[in-house]
């Protein structure tokens, strides 16, 4: 089974609104309709609770093909499971905290003393615990970044007025990626309005107000985003977003984000060298990777990516040193061509501006 992947970890609830707050026979008589009243009185983003309510129905799917219930369920059954999960550790953990807590509240109401998922989380052995760990941050190697710049700025040739715009489109996308460091979700929502013509500036608007942000985009992602709204207006293409789907407007799927990343990163000749998959994300770090060795602090960094908390810029930044320090110190590194001139690059990844400079 390979059910939906946590991205977010399951909040522990304020006393005010304790988990499953619904009469014990609610609970009894439909889990998932109760779990649903619970959750729609939690202020959780949209994504995060369609999480929540996939693991939850994944849960109680699996029980009620055992015909076993909340009130019966063990903890073998439990432990079977989360081991069956084909997903990662860290993400079996999440599933196994959120069942604890449902059953707390279970157990509590029934004034049984026993939680089963409690006794699994505790005993290190399981055989729940026998997955992979996420995999190390990974970044694309100089010469992966510049040969995939080139093919960014390669001719179009032979090709239709739609697969045109296209194409153009999808080299647009992955220089936000690779040199603005976006999310595929920041991408799709992306509007006309977020791009000033001659600045390097885009503004990431999101649905919450106070997650507006500015990144800086580099100067190879700036010129050829240029030339896709350039192009875009030429086609005349519906509605406001930048990266629509068709001529209509929509908004683009995240599985054709995927396929234009891939089918770009194979037409740059990276792809086959390559031991992992070159993702959004891969390009998203190595947007950072590049800031930090530039020698642009953390802090500012996950100003630019957005992170909400600065240990995340700090552990990106951590995993980037790691990664560093695994590749051959004899490679040689080939610059952005259409970058200007850096500071020396330090590995503590901090960098003195001048005070009082101001934003170009």
């Amino acid at each position: 089974m390979s059910p939906p992947h946590l991205s977010d970890p399951v909040p522990r609830p304020d006393s005010s609104t304790d988990l499953f707050d619904q009469q014990r026979e609610d609970w009894r008589r439909d889990p998932q309709i109760a779990f649903d009243a619970w959750l729609a009185k939690q202020h959780f983003r949209r994504s995060s609770a369609q999480v929540y309510q996939a693991q939850w129905g994944l849960f109680l799917e699996w029980l009620a093909a055992r015909q076993k219930t909340l009130v019966t369920v063990d903890t073998q059954s439990i432990a079977d499971f989360v081991a069956g999960l084909d997903i990662r550790k860290p993400q079996r953990v999440r599933y196994l905290r959120l069942i604890e807590r449902v059953l707390d509240h279970v157990r509590e109401v029934e004034a049984s003393s026993t939680n089963p998922a409690r006794f699994i989380a505790q005993d290190g052995e399981a055989a729940w615990r026998n997955a992979r760990e996420n995999e190390p941050t990974g970044f694309l190697h100089h010469a992966e970044r510049a040969a995939l710049i080139a093919h960014l700025f390669s001719p179009l040739q032979g090709l239709s007025k739609a697969q045109r715009w296209k194409e153009r489109r999808d080299r647009a996308l992955i220089a936000v990626f690779l040199g603005g460091g976006l999310k595929t979700g920041e991408a799709a929502a992306l509007a006309v309005s977020c791009a000033v013509p001659g600045s390097p500036w885009l503004t990431i608007d999101p649905a919450n107000p106070a997650l507006m942000r500015r990144t800086r985009l580099a100067p190879f992602a700036s010129a050829i985003l240029e030339a896709w709204l350039a192009e875009r207006r030429l086609a005349d293409l519906a509605g406001d977003l930048i990266f629509p789907a068709s001529p209509s407007g929509r908004p683009m799927h995240k599985a054709t984000m995927l396929r234009a990343v891939d089918a770009l990163v194979e037409a740059a000749g990276i792809a086959a060298s390559r031991t992992s998959r070159a993702s959004p994300q891969t390009l998203r770090n190595t947007f950072a990777a590049d800031l930090f060795e530039s020698g642009v602090e953390a802090e500012l960094v996950g100003q630019w990516l957005g992170f909400v908390q600065a240990v995340s810029a700090n552990r990106l930044y951590r995993a980037w040193q790691t990664w560093t320090k695994q590749q051959n110190p004899d490679a040689i590194l080939e610059p952005d061509p259409a970058a200007p001139l850096l500071p020396e690059p330090r590995m503590n990844g901090r960098f003195t501006r001048t005070p009082g400079a101001a934003e170009s």
